[in-house]
């Protein structure tokens, strides 16, 4: 944990298990597990991109993770 990249995908990633263990406590799931794979995978190369001094492609990473999660999981939507 010496990088900005670290923390800023561990509190991506951990909004994700956030979101995750809230929709799958619903009686009907709104989503399926594998939906969360690509994000939570775009964290780690994001992270690894980071920490191997590609910062442009690490913040195009985390952008790309940001925008999947608000159109594809929609976390901020009321069910």
């Amino acid at each position: 944990m010496e990088t900005p990249y670290d923390w800023l995908t561990l509190a991506i990633f951990a909004g994700l298990i956030i979101l995750f263990l809230q929709r799958s406590t619903a009686e009907t799931p709104s989503d399926r597990m594998i939906e969360y794979a690509p994000p939570a995978i775009g964290c780690a190369v994001a992270n690894y991109l980071g920490n191997h001094d590609q910062h442009a492609l690490a913040v195009i990473a985390i952008v790309a993770i940001v925008v999947y999660i608000w159109f594809v999981l929609k976390p901020l939507q009321r069910t």
